[in-house]
C-alpha cells in the first residue's frame, strides 16, 4: 500500500453495518439496548434501525462462535459501565487500570466493546459512535480506505492511529484503524456495507470474494471482508 492521497471524489459510500452472532435475536436485544436503536425481528433476518438506512446494524446468523479478539469492534457512549454490564456485557478491563479513556468489556457472545462513560446528560439517544480497526500497517489501511470513501486521514502520528471522519453514519461516528502486534487468523465478525462501484474497488486494491444475492464481498488489503451493493 502506498501512502496515495485520498481523492476528492469517492468509489463507495457508507450503506450499514454487520455484526455476526450465534444467537442473532438475543444478541440483537443487548445492541440495540446498548446503541439506542430499535430491534426488528423478522423472518430471517434481525436488524437494529435508527432514523436513517445508515443507522441500520444487520445481525447475521453464523454458526462460529467468538474465539479470537475481534479486529474490528464497536466504541459506545454510555452513562455507567454498570449500565452496559446490566445488559449482559461483562468487564474485560476499566480505564482507571488501564490509563486509556475507555473500557473494554465483552458482550454477551464475547466480542469485545469500548465504553465511553459520558455524563448522563451528555448521553446521545444513537450511542454508536465507532469503529476500531486492528491493523498491520494503519496510517496504510487508512489511507487505502480514504481513497475509497473519499477522506483524508487525521493521524495521530506518536501512536501509530489513523483516523477517518464523515464517512460513516454521521460526523460523529469514526473509523479508527490502530496497529496492533498479532496477524488476523479469523474472519471478522463486524464489516460494513458500502454502496459503490465494485469493479473501481477491485482496481484500487481490493480482492474479490464472492457474490451474494445482491451484492459483492471483497476484502480490504489486509484482509478485512466488507460487502459492496451497486447504487
Amino acid at each position: 500500500m502506498t501512502d496515495a492521497v485520498a481523492p476528492v471524489a469517492p468509489m463507495a459510500r457508507w450503506k450499514d453495518l454487520c455484526v455476526d452472532a450465534v444467537d442473532p435475536a438475543s444478541l440483537g436485544a443487548f445492541w440495540a439496548a446498548v446503541t439506542g436503536l430499535d430491534l426488528a425481528v423478522g423472518g430471517d433476518h434481525v436488524t437494529l434501525d435508527g432514523p436513517t438506512d445508515a443507522h441500520r446494524v444487520w445481525v447475521n446468523a453464523v454458526d462460529r462462535p467468538h474465539t479470537v479478539k475481534n479486529r474490528l469492534h464497536l466504541d459506545v457512549d454510555a452513562a455507567s459501565v454498570d449500565d452496559v454490564v446490566a445488559l449482559g456485557a461483562r468487564v474485560l478491563s476499566r480505564a482507571e487500570d488501564t490509563g486509556f479513556g475507555w473500557h473494554v468489556l465483552a458482550d454477551p457472545e464475547g466480542n469485545e466493546l469500548c465504553v465511553f462513560v459520558r455524563e448522563p446528560a451528555d448521553v446521545p439517544a444513537y450511542r454508536l459512535h465507532g469503529v476500531v480497526i486492528d491493523s498491520v500497517d494503519a496510517v496504510a489501511l487508512a489511507t487505502w480506505w480514504g481513497g475509497v470513501l473519499g477522506a483524508e486521514p487525521v493521524l495521530q502520528a506518536e501512536l501509530g492511529w489513523a483516523t477517518l471522519e464523515g464517512v460513516a453514519v454521521d460526523d460523529r461516528m469514526t473509523l479508527d484503524f490502530v496497529p496492533v502486534p498479532e496477524p488476523r487468523t479469523v474472519p471478522n465478525r463486524v464489516h460494513w456495507d458500502l454502496w459503490g462501484d465494485v469493479d473501481a474497488v477491485v482496481a484500487a486494491g481490493a480482492t474479490r470474494l464472492g457474490e451474494g444475492r445482491s451484492w459483492t464481498v471483497l476484502a480490504d488489503p489486509e484482509g478485512n471482508e466488507f460487502c459492496v451493493f451497486a447504487p
